[in-house]
């Protein structure tokens, strides 16, 4: 049995693939079976590590010697630094005079400083605010500030990928007070910037406020150098959730600061970020990627200004690899969605703006530049109302189980061609071609000839769309009452599929979503007509219900015209998703 087994634990494939379906709560104790097994399940082991920082996380020598022995397996780093009554500074107060003392922050990036250094030189400023500060504020200060703690605990995490930062439990009352939590960012990117993280590619930020990415921009003061940006430029992947709040578009100096650094903060990643997706946490927030056009950022009159802030205009931002964006719970105009979807229609291939309100304008309005590229602009001349076409926001994974279902539908009506083939085969050849009447076929085209019986046998026209099965699938999915009623309920439309063979024949289904819950051939249901309008090839359609195509890159290279209400061709993916549960059976 041992020679089996070495066969199997050598083998760098299997072990792996073997390793990666142990739940981790079992990896502990597998490690301890033996020294192998202990330094084989370590890579999967501490894959992800999450560190909750406290005063004593990177200074205790035990805690950097445990990092140090599995620093090299971590690929996914969350670093979270909570907000709490304790994290907020007060004012320093000097005890000679009782006054509000200065405290200008400039950070100490020294790794190795003997103890000359350390008696020469203070690490505050100056000799006086670095006794204030001593006596005045927690330890937890103290080891947000230590930049060299930080700098020599990144150094063992060389192989880390995905980097996530939270902040959570900042009260709106406290956005605009001195926190420790600053202090640890500051000390954080600086980390991240003088180490070799060669391999980081994907930056999340959870729960975080504007307030806090100012102190996380390379561009600003607190120990950025001028390779600072170089690092956060590896950047491919941004993932931001934002913690929302009030703002008066009437009163210049309630909230544009914070907008200010979110903008600045987004322009760091410009020019290499590709795939960027945004949320707001609580009530809705402005367009992230349209403040520069915001009436509450513009620049203050001379009047207005006030000589200690900034007050130039914001640049438009322009992100040259972005492929695929999603905000979600904002509040914006149509003309910002517009210019947004002019500006990167060379690069972007997949957007979506979820839980989006317009506050002026309208879909037609915001999605109009997709018409543009789509169609020619004399289409605007035909007298049609309420239509217009939009690219489907269709979920890949999400169709898998429904192309497997599909495949199956397919097989189901081979085997049942073959039958009918060997009924038929019984059959004199003028007795079948005399049944092409029955079958309703006029052109003798419709006929095809088999070479295995040597007979000329008809074909049903749905034969030669084979994507025709996916329908199938959704009409099974249907015939399930509580499942028909919740999609009508979700749908509250009726979705026409118009498909093109090979041969260049065109056949319609149509998703009667308004009212009973069915699937049928043609456009619509008699003496109705459909919301929405899908033409496709039926190849492509194949390849969209099996994931292996995206319906927006379809539609943007002029594969798939969707015509019909905006807001209702929104609605086919959770039908969908109702049809794959079946599809699969």
């Amino acid at each position: 049995m041992a020679t089996p087994f070495l066969r199997f634990w050598l083998n760098d494939q299997t072990r792996e693939t073997f390793l990666s379906f142990m739940p981790k709560e079992d990896l502990p104790a597998f490690r301890l079976v033996c020294y192998d097994f202990s330094t084989r399940a370590a890579s999967h082991l501490f894959e992800e590590l999450t560190v909750t920082f406290r005063a004593h996380t990177f200074t205790k020598p035990a805690r950097l010697a445990a990092l140090g022995r599995i620093g090299q397996h971590v690929k996914t780093l969350s670093f979270q630094v909570p907000h709490t009554p304790d994290t907020f500074l007060p004012p320093l107060i000097s005890r000679d005079t009782g006054q509000e003392v200065e405290f200008i922050y400039e950070p100490h990036c020294q790794l190795d400083r003997n103890s000359l250094d350390r008696l020469s030189t203070p690490t505050y400023g100056s000799w006086d605010v670095t006794e204030l500060l001593v006596q005045q504020y927690p330890p937890l200060f103290h080891a947000a500030a230590n930049v060299p703690t930080f700098i020599k605990a990144f150094s063992m995490l060389s192989k880390v990928t995905h980097l996530i930062i939270s902040t959570p439990g900042q009260e709106p009352s406290c956005r605009y007070r001195r926190s420790i939590v600053d202090y640890a960012l500051i000390s954080l990117r600086i980390a991240v910037e003088r180490n070799a993280w060669r391999k980081l590619d994907t930056l999340s930020l959870q729960a975080v406020h504007p307030s806090a990415v100012h102190y996380l921009n390379p561009h600003v003061g607190y120990g950025a150098r001028p390779d600072s940006p170089r690092r956060w430029r590896q950047i491919r992947n941004l993932v931001i959730h934002m913690e929302s709040f009030e703002y008066d578009h009437n009163l210049v100096d309630a909230g544009p600061d914070h907008l200010k650094h979110l903008h600045f903060y987004l322009q760091t990643f410009s020019s290499t970020v590709s795939h960027l997706t945004f949320h707001w946490l609580g009530e809705k927030g402005l367009f992230p990627l349209s403040l520069s056009s915001e009436n509450i950022l513009e620049p203050s009159s001379p009047r207005q200004a006030c000589p200690q802030r900034c007050h130039l205009a914001l640049k438009p931002l322009k992100f040259d690899k972005l492929t695929f964006m999603t905000v979600d719970n904002v509040v914006t105009d149509s003309s910002q969605i517009s210019t947004f979807i002019t500006t990167h229609r060379r690069s972007i291939s997949e957007f979506a703006f979820e839980g989006t309100v317009l506050r002026e304008g309208s879909w037609d309005d915001a999605l109009e530049p997709l018409t543009r590229m789509a169609r020619p602009s004399g289409w605007k001349d035909k007298p049609e109302h309420e239509v217009m076409e939009v690219p489907l926001m269709l979920s890949p994974p999400s169709m898998e189980e429904l192309a497997e279902g599909v495949k199956q539908s397919v097989r189901q009506k081979q085997q049942q061609k073959e039958l009918e083939k060997a009924q038929q085969q019984r059959c004199p050849t003028p007795l079948i071609d005399s049944l092409g009447g029955l079958w309703g076929l006029a052109n003798p085209m419709d006929l095809a000839y088999n070479w295995d019986m040597g007979m000329r046998v008809p074909q049903k026209g749905l034969d030669s769309f084979p994507a025709s099965a996916a329908f199938e699938a959704i009409s099974s999915a249907l015939s399930d009452e509580s499942e028909r009623k919740q999609a009508v309920k979700q749908g509250q439309a009726i979705f026409a599929f118009t498909l093109k063979n090979s041969e260049g024949k065109t056949q319609s289904w149509y998703l009667d979503l308004k009212d009973k819950g069915v699937v049928g051939k043609g456009e619509a249901p008699e003496g109705k007509k459909a919301d929405v309008v899908l033409n496709l090839s039926d190849a492509d359609f194949q390849k969209l219900v099996e994931g292996k195509a995206k319906a927006q890159q379809l539609f943007m290279s002029g594969k798939l015209k969707v015509k019909g209400n905006v807001m209702k061709a929104t609605k086919m993916e959770p039908i969908l998703n109702k049809a794959k549960a079946k599809a699969k059976l």
